[in-house]
């Protein structure tokens, strides 16, 4: 455990719990893509930074999980390099108590507060393209975590961060922690189609053709998802397709995003009628008096004449 893995010229991984990436930037500097999950994780890069000579110019996180970041404090405080993250993923890195407070509701106590689901925060700042080494390029790589990032080096490797995971964990746990499932599969039916010397996942093993194990990962999510239709067929319970798209004023009021989501619940109530599964679908509420009719009628085409509800104009 802890090995550094050289993979082509220029790009390496430390063999650890999630993979810690490492890109030589210049003839003794480097950059490291993730830190894994603690201080310890962080002196062990160190130790293959002081091996080799390098100096580490900066962190790149691809997202803001734990076991991710939990080596950026330290590698901070000790090189003084910059730590770069994602989106609404650079608060979180930079704010750690944010993650349990996000996933358990509320401020989180002592029993919650350990290296599995917080760790020490640093200084971050934004990730974006113009801060990045020179050859290499950010890919977006949501569904796993809000705007988590892969990487593509120069010498044609791409790290995948969290984006998938092995056969092993999924036979094991099943289900695979996402924030939004339709985001991960998206993320993934684009994986598939890119092309690279080699693919570095952060929970399973490197290979050169990633495809198998995408679509693996896919038959997951639509396992889940069935199974989650089974116990609603069983027990008779009725889905109540949400309205997050819904318009907060009449400026946005039939605005494409509410339309596309609409096309989404049209999609989602097919699904639920082939397992038996009824549904009844959210409206757009907050609609102008004259788009009300309209709406209903887009409504009972998309979503096949199913239940429907509005909040109100």
């Amino acid at each position: 455990m802890y090995e550094l893995v050289k993979v082509s010229e220029h790009s390496y991984y430390i063999q650890s719990p999630a993979k810690i990436g490492l890109v030589m930037t210049g003839p003794d500097t480097v950059c490291v893509i993730d830190s894994g999950n603690d201080k310890d994780a962080g002196k062990k890069v160190k130790r293959h930074l002081e091996a080799n000579g390098w100096k580490l110019q900066a962190v790149f996180s691809t997202h803001s999980h734990a076991d991710h970041i939990g080596g950026n404090q330290y590698l901070q405080k000790q090189t003084g390099c910059k730590v770069y993250a994602p989106g609404i993923d650079r608060d979180f890195t930079e704010h750690p108590v944010l993650e349990p407070s996000y996933l358990y509701g509320g401020n989180p106590p002592k029993d919650l507060r350990h290296k599995f689901l917080m760790a020490q925060g640093c200084e971050v700042l934004p990730l974006t393209e113009d801060c990045l080494p020179a050859g290499m390029k950010m890919i977006p790589l949501p569904g796993h975590s809000f705007d988590m990032v892969g990487f593509r080096t120069a010498d044609d490797v791409v790290y995948l961060a969290d984006c998938l995971s092995s056969r092993e964990n999924l036979d094991k746990y099943q289900i695979w922690f996402l924030v939004d499932p339709g985001a991960f599969v998206a993320t993934l039916e684009a994986v598939k189609k890119m092309e690279a010397k080699l693919f570095i996942p952060a929970h399973a093993e490197a290979v050169e053709d990633i495809v198998p194990l995408a679509d693996y990962n896919i038959q997951k999510v639509r396992e889940t998802a069935d199974a989650i239709l089974e116990i609603c067929r069983e027990y008779d319970v009725t889905i109540s397709l949400g309205d997050a798209c819904r318009p907060g004023c009449i400026a946005d009021g039939s605005d494409v995003c509410q339309i596309e989501e609409l096309v989404r619940l049209g999609e989602l109530t097919k699904r639920a009628w082939e397992r038996d599964v009824q549904v009844m679908v959210e409206g757009p509420g907050h609609m102008p008096m004259d788009q009300i009719e309209a709406n209903m009628k887009i409504q009972q085409t998309i979503c096949m004449g199913a239940p429907f509800y509005v909040l109100g104009p």
